[in-house]
C-alpha cells in the first residue's frame, strides 16, 4: 500500500447566513461551551467564530489544517475541536461534511 500526498486540496467553503447564524449559536451555547471549559480544565473559553475544514496532509499542510490555522496549533491559549456532527447536521450543512471550530481559553484574572 502507498501513501498518496495530495499537492493541492481546496479547503474554502461558504456558509449561508442562516446555517452560520445556527451553528454559532450551538457552538456558543452555555451547555456546550461549560462541555469545553471542561475538557480543557481552563476557567472560560471563548469561541473565536473562526472554522475551517480539516484537510489531507501535504507538503505544506503538515496539521492538516489550512496552513492560516496552523498558528492556532502552535499556542496553547487555543483549542481546535471538531464540530460535533449534531450540529452540522442541525445547521444543516452538508458540505463540508467536516469543520473545526477554534475556542480561545480565557482566564479569569
Amino acid at each position: 500500500m502507498t501513501l498518496k500526498i495530495v499537492q493541492n486540496f481546496d479547503s474554502s467553503f461558504t456558509l449561508e447566513a442562516q446555517a452560520q447564524e445556527t451553528l454559532f449559536n450551538l457552538l456558543t451555547s452555555e451547555a456546550f461551551v461549560n462541555q469545553i471549559r471542561q475538557q480543557l480544565q481552563c476557567e472560560q473559553v471563548k469561541f473565536t467564530e473562526l472554522l475551517f475544514q480539516p484537510i489531507p496532509y501535504s507538503l505544506t499542510t503538515t496539521k492538516g489544517m489550512p496552513a492560516e490555522f496552523e498558528k492556532y496549533h502552535e499556542y496553547d491559549e487555543y483549542a481546535i475541536i471538531n464540530v460535533p456532527p449534531n450540529f452540522m447536521f442541525s445547521a444543516k450543512i452538508f458540505k463540508p461534511s467536516r469543520l473545526c471550530a477554534i475556542y480561545q481559553k480565557v482566564d479569569k484574572g
